[in-house]
């Protein structure tokens, strides 16, 4: 409804209720309920759902019409992040948010900073996608709320051209509130476990959940070694969960991410179960690594493959083995199969951020099903500057150029900052979120670690300069006054965290009689001009 068809369904109310409510203000209820736009998780769930399927829509119209967004671990990083790309870029179409399992795992959890590995509470993945939603959600009241306020002077100063246009504003407001591709590791547990994590998190807000096709209890991140996948008919199991999960809530067009982590991972902890040659299960089981044998030894587990038994290679830790090599065609089948059985988008987690690499398994992948789309986490564990200078080394090796000025082993050395390969490098990862969404099936690109980072960065700069010689100033000109000249809102800390929405409010209750706080001695109003 528009904001004048709110006050008046408002106005409608109250005066049914008679004098009872007769302290109660029409506009003042339109407000808080534009306020608050989203009354549950599941809301924000198919709002935001319908986003992602509008994006992924655009994307195979245009590949061009990527999508990107930053992990965070806070609902106050969310809340920031995306009123800072409302500021710059007028707009949050194709920006989205990703909840990290990582970060959630180092800076969340109640036993501590713990590594990735599932070892940290489930229920605070859902918790923090309310949290994050909930600051959302109060950055759409603030801004809304200063909205208010300019109407109401437009209309004291009786200046009616302007009040109509906020209304305008009002009636087309783009809320903060954006989709959330939300880290479900592998599952926490069984099947039924991950099905009901997923309705927590979807409960929360969640409208796209991403899961991986590692064995739960020997969860690793996928940059670390020792990654133990499960035979697919395992995971298929856990997408079906997802899929009932949202089915049951009402969630239709949710969104499932399925991950293979099958490039890094060169172990399984079962044998896949096989009905007959060719089926999904000898599949997998036929990247074994195994050795022929005449009949099985103590202890041996041994399979059949073309009337010839096979001893699969299993090591002291009752783990087997994958040949090795195969892991980009292990990515594919795991694509192939998670698209045909209810993911709708695919996540393959590489070594290095190559495109050559990625888009020769998505053309693979393409070949048959071919909307197929990516996923894919660029991350901070790869070392970027490092990375393109050594590709554009080896370009350069094969064209023939001159490298003798270069040391492939030491390109991240300072030294070679401002030269010209450095500056092909640099150009090359400036361009790579472009380049790879064109030439390697790339819908969303997104940071998970980012804002870890940033806050590290950020404090050692200050901690540095305020307690060295600089003192406040280190604070003043490395802080504040930067805020100041950067227009960053957050420098008026007072109306950010609410203080504004909270007088709005005691108004609307009590009137001429309301006592409130940002009055002529609040010194916040030192940061007006």
């Amino acid at each position: 409804m528009s904001y004048q068809d709110t006050i008046g369904a408002a106005d409608r109310l109250i005066d049914g209720a008679g004098t009872a409510w007769a302290g109660i203000q029409p506009e003042g209820v339109a407000r808080m309920r534009l306020q608050n736009r989203f009354r549950t998780g599941l809301d924000i769930a198919r709002h935001t759902a319908a986003i992602m399927r509008r994006d992924m829509a655009a994307y195979d119209a245009d590949p061009a019409a990527y999508t990107q967004s930053l992990g965070c671990w806070h609902g106050f990083i969310a809340q920031q992040k995306i009123i800072s790309i409302r500021k710059h870029f007028g707009t949050t179409k194709g920006r989205y948010l990703y909840l990290s399992g990582w970060m959630v795992a180092a800076l969340r959890s109640e036993f501590g900073p713990l590594p990735d590995q599932s070892m940290h509470e489930k229920t605070s993945v859902p918790a923090l996608i309310e949290e994050l939603y909930t600051f959302l959600k109060q950055a759409d009241a603030r801004e809304l709320g200063l909205m208010f306020r300019d109407l109401d002077k437009a209309r004291g100063a009786g200046n009616e051209m302007e009040a109509q246009r906020l209304i305008h504003t009002i009636d087309h407001y783009e809320s903060h509130v954006v989709p959330i591709i939300a880290d479900i590791d592998a599952g926490f547990g069984n099947a039924e476990a991950t099905y009901l994590l997923a309705k927590k998190m979807i409960e929360a807000g969640a409208c796209a959940l991403q899961i991986e096709n590692q064995v739960s209890d020997e969860k690793q991140c996928g940059h670390q070694d020792g990654k133990v996948t499960v035979p697919h008919e395992d995971f298929l199991a856990k997408i079906r969960a997802c899929r009932y999960a949202f089915l049951e809530l009402g969630v239709d067009d949710g969104i499932i991410v399925a991950r293979t982590d099958s490039l890094g991972a060169g172990l399984t902890k079962q044998i896949a179960y096989s009905r007959e040659a060719g089926d999904l299960g000898d599949q997998y089981n036929a990247f074994l690594d195994a050795e022929p044998v005449e009949r099985p030894g103590h202890g041996d587990v041994v399979i059949e493959r073309d009337g010839q038994l096979l001893r699969p290679k299993r090591l002291p830790s009752n783990l087997f083995q994958f040949r090795a090599g195969t892991g980009e065609d292990r990515c594919v089948l795991d694509c192939v199969t998670s698209l045909n059985n209810g993911a709708d988008l695919l996540w393959i987690e590489t070594e290095r951020p190559d495109i050559a690499q990625i888009a020769g398994m998505v053309d693979r992948i393409r070949a048959q099903v071919p909307h197929a789309k990516l996923v894919y986490n660029n991350s901070p564990s790869f070392n970027w500057t490092l990375n393109f200078r050594q590709q554009a080394y080896d370009r350069w090796v094969a064209e023939g150029r001159d490298v003798g000025g270069y040391d492939r082993a030491r390109l991240m050395d300072a030294a070679y900052d401002d030269s010209d390969l450095a500056a092909e490098a640099d150009e090359r990862i400036r361009t790579f979120q472009r380049d790879a969404a064109a030439r390697a099936g790339i819908f969303h690109h997104l940071i998970t670690l980012p804002t870890y980072h940033t806050a590290a960065l950020s404090t050692d700069l200050l901690a540095r300069d305020y307690f060295g010689e600089s003192g406040m100033l280190g604070y003043v000109k490395g802080v504040q006054r930067r805020e100041i000249r950067e227009g960053i809102a957050c420098v008026r800390h007072q109306n950010m965290s609410g203080s504004d929405i909270g007088d709005d409010h005691k108004e609307y209750f009590a009137g001429e009689a309301a006592l409130k706080a940002g009055g002529v001695h609040n010194t916040m109003n030192q940061f007006a001009a």
